[in-house]
């Protein structure tokens, strides 16, 4: 519920995601943008490189499964990167990745 009677504990909202290590994981994802933006050609200048416009760098192995950035980055489009797989109805059909199916 929102806080409509005192004000937001931000402080403590902090500490509470270096406790359950999103802290962590969210300064990976930033070092992944960062060095595909300082190795990647950026033609209209906007600090972005070009191959990254418009989609994510998703990890090979993702963050919550223990990878890290020197297992590799790709660049994907955010609804394959942050979504599962989905019927013609929009139904979830699987959380399970084709990467995660493959291994087994």
């Amino acid at each position: 519920m929102a806080y409509t009677t005192k004000p937001r504990p931000y402080k403590k909202e902090y500490q509470q995601q270096k406790e359950r290590g999103e802290h962590a994981n969210r300064m990976e994802r930033q070092r992944a943008r960062r060095k595909m933006d300082k190795e990647g050609k950026d033609a209209n200048g906007n600090g972005k490189a070009d191959k990254r416009e418009g989609k994510d760098i998703a990890h090979k192995t993702a963050l919550s499964k223990g990878g890290a950035n020197k297992d590799g980055v790709r660049v994907e489009s955010a609804s394959s990167n942050r979504s599962f797989k989905r019927d013609s109805s929009r139904k979830l059909v699987s959380e399970t990745s084709k990467r995660e199916r493959k291994k087994t």
